[in-house]
């Protein structure tokens, strides 16, 4: 019997594209000939999804799960909308959020982690998938949120069924108090999170680079309008005030009030139940952000989702 070393299932993964377990299995049963492993894997419909796999896989669902003080995230891609409504891919990227509470928000541990209800690992289950619904899949992020006490919020935005959508939300609030009360305003703090897209809870977490960049920008507009350099600085100080109210979720107003920043609405419910209330994590994913998508018309999207 060939020992089947990492190195073997690497290069048959490269020569067939299928998954790490569907190549290992493949190299155990055809005693390490990776022609032969090739063929074993085309005989199990898994070459199809190898064929798919260079396609780009923009468009899927977003799922979100929230119970007490941890919650979960996942984002799975595929090729079309279409496939956001199968009910197929639906339950599988609810499992793998299911896998991801347990498992945590690394994508490999999700991949190598059993499927809820069978025998399967999480990628085996995505190459079935492919298989099965016809389209390129990935587990493209997850990510995952507890607090010791308090709450953890979901909120889905133009979702397609219960906790799967287009736009996914966690937010952790860590409290002593009242956890219906916090659960609300969780879920009003992730609402808003979706419809403003901060990019940190607080001025401190702001990426520095980001917010040189706007200093530069700022210093530089100032100069072209002809203000002499003693008072450049303090205008600029004054303009990044505005530009953390843009970018910064405690900063930002919030919109279910309409008034009051996101920090006075929190301060408020917390002197309601006289507990300190403190958002401790915040995570928001839109399907296909960030993911340089092909150019296509209907037809083509159509004749994709069938071939």
């Amino acid at each position: 019997m060939a020992a089947i070393t990492a190195g073997l299932v690497k290069e048959l993964r490269i020569k067939s594209g299928a998954g790490m377990m569907d190549c290992k299995k493949a190299l155990t049963e055809t005693d390490g000939d990776i022609d032969a492993a090739v063929d074993w894997l085309r005989t199990k419909g898994l070459a199809t999804a190898a064929k798919k796999s260079g396609r780009v896989a923009a468009e899927g669902l977003v799922a979100v799960t929230a119970s007490g003080t941890s919650g979960a995230v996942v984002e799975v891609n595929a090729e079309t909308d279409f496939v956001g409504r199968n009910e197929d891919f639906q339950a599988l990227v609810s499992g793998i959020a299911s896998v991801a509470m347990e498992q945590g928000g690394d994508v490999d541990a999700i991949n190598t982690a059993a499927f809820p209800g069978g025998s399967e690992t999480v990628e085996q289950k995505i190459t079935s998938a492919i298989s099965t619904i016809g389209e390129n899949m990935n587990l493209r992020r997850a990510a995952t949120l507890s607090v010791d006490s308090g709450v953890v919020a979901s909120y889905m935005h133009n979702a397609v069924t219960s906790g799967l959508g287009k736009i996914g939300i966690l937010v952790a609030l860590k409290s002593e108090g009242d956890t219906a009360v916090l659960a609300t305003l969780g879920k009003q703090i992730a609402m808003h999170v979706a419809a403003t897209s901060p990019q940190s809870i607080s001025v401190d977490d702001l990426d520095p680079a980001a917010v040189e960049r706007e200093r530069a920008v700022l210093s530089q507009q100032a100069r072209e309008s002809g203000k002499p350099e003693e008072i450049i600085g303090k205008m600029v100080e004054g303009r990044l005030s505005k530009f953390y109210k843009d970018v910064v979720l405690l900063e930002q107003t919030f919109v279910v009030d309409g008034e009051n920043s996101v920090k006075k609405a929190i301060d408020l419910v917390a002197k309601e139940i006289g507990s300190p209330i403190e958002v401790t994590g915040m995570v928001r994913y839109a399907v296909g952000e960030g993911i340089e998508k092909e150019e296509t018309d209907f037809a083509a999207e159509v004749a994709a989702a069938v071939s």
